[in-house]
């Protein structure tokens, strides 16, 4: 699916973007990696730590608010992800309306360059603050995935499929808790402040994003929302496997922050289906089913809620320990 293809990665020098473009280009033999992006200085980085790949990859300055360089950035482009997002929930609740330029005007002009330059496959990233939102970051890309599921009625005789990869915090990242308790630790910190002992979170780490956006690209028929079966574990967990003799503050939620985080509602339950690594929430429209077949998974149960508090798998300690060995901490 990939092999000979142009690829166009929006936002693609952040940290999903980067280990996206290096697992392709280990992996596959892709004609051309554009990485579309608004900051010339992270090109700059990320042209440096690609350099012995530079005859694949193309460095387009642009942003997805602005729909005339989306149309000549797409020109011959096979595949689109779209990972570009203001994803800072305090930016966000404090610049709204930037917010919605970006996250649901953007996608929308995502989904028109895509049809009208007959892109073939658009893989959108979500996130779990889509679920039942409660900030402004969250609704607008509940906003986003609406569109973007929908984006596939609207092609008509065009070939272009949308669908949309949803994941939580990626372990590790600098939008998760673990650098922050990394700081404090090396800071000689004991005390480690918990917003709330009843937290729980996924497991997730870049490696399993990615590998959920290659299966989505190379299996979707345009509409799916795919959803990775993660381990949870327990935030007070988490410190202890990275300060064993740490102690406790309790500062109390964040505003726009959850105990949990929920991948699948009890009301997407009536169109999700079960499949040995992954959740599929389906398009409940007439016309997904007259064109598409739900094939080798198996339909949940109504009312069922995937979330990271009612999980089946979960870390304990020691395997956290083990697995924080294994990510890169980025601050």
């Amino acid at each position: 699916m990939l092999n000979h293809k142009t690829i166009l990665i929006t936002g693609g020098t952040g940290s999903f973007g980067k280990k996206f473009t290096r697992r392709i280009l280990n992996e596959y033999d892709p004609k051309k990696i554009i990485i579309y992006s608004r900051d010339e200085y992270k090109q700059f980085l990320m042209q440096r730590q690609f350099k012995d790949y530079e005859k694949k990859l193309r460095f387009f300055i642009g942003d997805v608010r602005d729909e005339k360089r989306l149309y000549r950035a797409f020109d011959g482009v096979d595949v689109v992800i779209h990972a570009a997002a203001l994803k800072q929930v305090p930016a966000a609740e404090y610049n709204p309306i930037e917010a919605i330029k970006t996250n649901i005007h953007g996608a929308e002009n995502i989904i028109n360059a895509s049809i009208d330059k007959d892109v073939k496959k658009v893989i959108a990233l979500s996130t779990d603050k889509a679920v039942n939102p409660v900030n402004l970051y969250g609704a607008t890309k509940l906003v986003s995935d609406k569109l973007f599921v929908s984006g596939n009625a609207y092609v008509g005789a065009k070939e272009t499929l949308f669908s949309v990869v949803r994941y939580g915090n990626v372990s590790g990242s600098r939008g998760s808790v673990i650098p922050f308790f990394k700081s404090l630790i090396d800071q000689n910190k004991n005390i480690l402040p918990i917003t709330d002992f009843r937290m729980t979170r996924f497991w997730i780490t870049l490696d399993d994003a990615v590998d959920l956006v290659i299966k989505a690209i190379e299996e979707a028929k345009g509409g799916e929302l795919y959803v990775k079966k993660c381990p949870s574990f327990k935030v007070t967990d988490l410190a202890r496997a990275m300060e064993d003799d740490c102690e406790f503050e309790d500062v109390g939620i964040r505003p726009g922050e959850k105990l949990h985080e929920v991948m699948v509602t009890e009301e997407d339950s009536r169109t999700t289906y079960e499949y040995d690594d992954h959740y599929i929430i389906y398009p409940d429209f007439d016309w997904w089913e007259n064109v598409n077949t739900k094939s080798g998974g198996q339909k949940v149960e109504d009312r069922f809620r995937y979330s990271s508090d009612n999980n089946k798998h979960w870390l304990s300690v020691d395997e956290i320990r083990d697995l924080l060995g294994k990510i890169d901490i980025v601050y």
